[in-house]
């Protein structure tokens, strides 16, 4: 996701502390008792795009447009708020299990879609979000708990809250998607990290020292969520117990690129919401950010290993203002000493951005020997001829000969790099 792309737990106080600092930003603003919505909302940008033709094609050829009118008719049953947040944990977490087991070729297949595709989920997870938008209580519902309510659909949908990994003898590894974007360009993209995230999860791979289990979650691509503190409130608890990470998001046609550094910029693409953000990335503690983070993923083994059919490349490349300069430049070989961030070598838009947040969440939480950093995948390219809507096809052959094989090449990839650590 490059901005050039139109881009259990034993801790002692101490480290509750810390990790509650960590993720404190993500905390929404107190409402007072007396507030109430209605549930007269207007969809969001990204719900709004669900009538479009080609997303209403990919839920039904899944089988998955039948979900959102289920939760409704739960919440419309729901008596109280504790039912209410039952309601939506439970049909949120149905969606994200229900996602990986058809990617992974459990159950029944519905739809003629194929199984290995992540734009279901994300069109599922829209669909109720805006049915919960809509929705009028029988009971008082202030802005506070409304909002809890869309938290915990957009956590459990996106496998935040099914992170599970057995005893130590199998190593820990976890991994992270994106949600599909840049749909107003063409509204059927879908996004291979998120395919790699559903066929990953909760998977086992072989390496060296034994086996690895895989856990996966999604991200949204949205400014607030991130500058809201979604990535640290969803990672915080779980970095001090892995054995490897990387952040994945889909990069440049034709390759692999394991990102050398990761810059505190954000680059103002817009996000799905149609929003722009330039500055700084947002973090706590301000004052200790540093400009540049650094990936400690074995990024030698996993440019010189044979995973699959695209080239793996060992980005070094950034873009800064150098120190007593004023205007960016580029430096292939990464950046100087007192440097200010413009472009880390996943660009400055919400791939960077993740990869940044989660290395300064590794450094700041004591842990700079784990291994982790940021892959960008080949971009998921349809196949010539089949232009956008309203006349192109929601998939084609090479559409999914091209997923697969990114899939594929991840699952190859991080195999190697869990095999390349101790």
């Amino acid at each position: 996701m490059k901005h050039q792309f139109p881009a259990t737990t034993r801790l002692g106080l101490g480290g509750v502390t810390l990790l509650l600092v960590l993720a404190g930003s993500a905390l929404p603003a107190a409402a007072s008792p007396a507030d109430t919505d209605p549930g007269t909302a207007q969809p969001t940008v990204e719900e709004q795009r669900l009538d479009r033709a080609a997303p209403q094609e990919i839920l039904r050829g899944s089988g998955f447009d039948a979900l959102a009118p289920r939760f409704a008719h739960a919440l419309e049953g729901s008596r109280s708020y504790a039912q209410a947040e039952r309601a939506v944990t439970r049909h949120a977490s149905a969606l994200w299990r229900r996602a990986v087991d058809r990617a992974q070729g459990r159950g029944t297949p519905t739809g003629d879609l194929s199984r290995g595709d992540d734009r279901p989920l994300y069109w599922a997870r829209l669909a109720l979000s805006r049915e919960l938008r809509a929705w009028t209580p029988r009971f008082g519902l202030d802005d506070r708990r409304r909002k809890a309510l869309h938290t915990a659909l957009e956590t459990s949908s996106r496998g935040q809250d099914d992170i599970r990994y057995p005893g130590r003898q199998v190593k820990r590894v976890l991994v992270t998607g994106f949600d599909p974007f840049t749909l107003d360009r063409d509204v059927r993209i879908g996004n291979p990290s998120g395919a790699s995230a559903l066929a990953l999860d909760g998977t086992l791979v072989q390496t060296a020292q034994g086996p690895a289990r895989i856990e996966a979650v999604v991200f949204p691509v949205r400014w607030t969520d991130f500058a809201e503190g979604a990535v640290e409130r969803a990672l915080a608890r779980q970095l001090p117990h892995l054995d490897l990470f990387t952040t994945i998001s889909q990069g440049r046609q034709g390759r692999f690129d394991v990102e050398r550094t990761n810059g505190a910029w954000r680059g103002g693409f817009p996000d799905n919401e149609n929003l722009a953000r330039t500055g700084t990335v947002p973090v706590t503690d301000p004052a200790s950010q540093p400009q540049w983070t650094s990936t400690t993923l074995p990024y030698r083994q996993l440019t010189e290993a044979n995973t699959g059919r695209f080239p793996v490349y060992d980005n070094t490349s950034v873009t800064e203002i150098p120190a007593g300069a004023t205007q960016p430049v580029t430096r292939p070989e990464g950046p100087t000493p007192g440097s200010m961030a413009r472009a880390g070598g996943g660009g400055d838009y919400l791939s960077n951005e993740i990869a940044y947040r989660v290395t300064l969440l590794r450094d700041r939480l004591g842990l700079s020997k784990l291994p982790g950093g940021h892959l960008h995948t080949p971009v998921l390219q349809f196949g010539a001829g089949n232009d956008n809507p309203p006349t192109g096809q929601v998939t084609d052959p090479e559409f999914e000969r091209n997923r697969s094989d990114i899939v594929r090449q991840v699952r190859a990839l991080v195999r190697t790099a869990a095999s390349a650590t101790r």
